[in-house]
């Protein structure tokens, strides 16, 4: 007879739901959501909070299974909604029932897009990619690799507004799209396509600017003499390259290094920074929160888990 090492035995799988909340900071606020999960039969597998002690506001991300639960998510979100009301808090609720869909649109170069398709593939981005966009054909083998869609919209100035047209209409009513990410897409998007994808669409770039803006950015550092290169990724919004921060990251240079090298790390960068931003955004870590938002205070909140606790970006 043959024995089963017990670390091998099949576990139930658990159903953590993600809540989010947000708000004016009140002593009860942990408590009372605790109790109430409590209530519902509900377990917190994770909790992570954060206070902004100049702003008075009080950031708190909860993961719970449910699969306990003796009631049902009506009453669930009632009871959420309720103490809600009670602390002024906004709330955002996410029980995981799908992956989020995700659209990329890229130009001709292909670091990112490989990066994040070769992470898909090795299931360590929690997504859904449905769908590529972009203005040429160079990269339509890579898209084809990994068995992606991949349309193409050639643009002009004359034809802009209505390819964008186009385009909205494959990202939302074809594709269902929950997040979009220009992953060196050499367009600038309108305003109306910020505005249909509110806090949805995420561009990369590097972190020279309001420096060395337009072309050849790595070589005009590099005539500089710069001494730290770096990547960004935020939200695109009408402002152009001004949107919230999500994620940045920096590496050294030195008299050693050549242009090329620069390009080099520089790309490394975004990739890494890119592939961060998905993993923060497909696990509900990050809290947008303009609504609530004084004057001089960061307006993304970004909670990850690390082995020492929370880290807010």
């Amino acid at each position: 007879m043959s024995h089963r090492d017990p670390e091998e035995e099949p576990t139930p799988a658990s159903k953590p739901a993600i809540l989010r909340i947000h708000g004016p900071d009140k002593k009860g606020i942990v408590a009372a959501f605790s109790q109430l999960l409590y209530g519902h039969g509900c377990g917190i597998v994770n909790a992570e909070q954060f206070t902004d002690s100049a702003a008075n506001l009080f950031f708190q991300r909860i993961a719970f299974d449910y699969s306990t639960m003796h009631t049902d998510r009506t009453a669930i979100e009632f009871g959420i909604k309720e103490v809600c009301e009670r602390f002024q808090m906004s709330y955002s609720l996410n029980w995981n029932d799908a992956k989020k869909k995700i659209a990329i649109m890229v130009s001709k170069y292909d670091h990112c897009l490989w990066e994040l398709l070769l992470r898909h593939k090795a299931d360590e981005l929690d997504c859904e990619i449905v769908a590529i966009i972009s203005n040429h054909e160079d990269l339509l083998h890579v898209a084809e690799t990994f068995g992606i869609p991949y349309h193409v919209f050639k643009v002009t100035k004359a034809t802009k507004a209505q390819v964008e047209k186009e385009e909205l209409e494959l990202l939302k009513e074809t594709h269902d799209v929950d997040l979009v990410i220009l992953a060196r897409y050499m367009q600038i998007i309108s305003d109306d396509f910020c505005r249909v994808f509110d806090h949805k669409v995420i561009n990369i770039h590097h972190s020279f600017l309001p420096a060395f803006i337009g072309g050849r950015p790595y070589h005009r550092a590099h005539e500089r003499g710069v001494k730290l290169i770096g990547a960004t990724a935020h939200y695109a919004t009408a402002e152009l390259d001004e949107g919230p921060i999500i994620e940045q990251d920096i590496t050294r240079i030195s008299h050693r290094d050549a242009v090329n090298d620069l390009i080099r790390k520089g790309r490394l960068l975004e990739k890494n920074v890119l592939v961060t931003d998905v993993v923060s955004l497909s696990g509900s870590l990050v809290f947008v929160h303009l609504d609530y938002l004084p004057p001089n205070r960061p307006p993304i909140i970004v909670m990850q888990k690390e082995t020492e606790g929370l880290l807010v970006r």
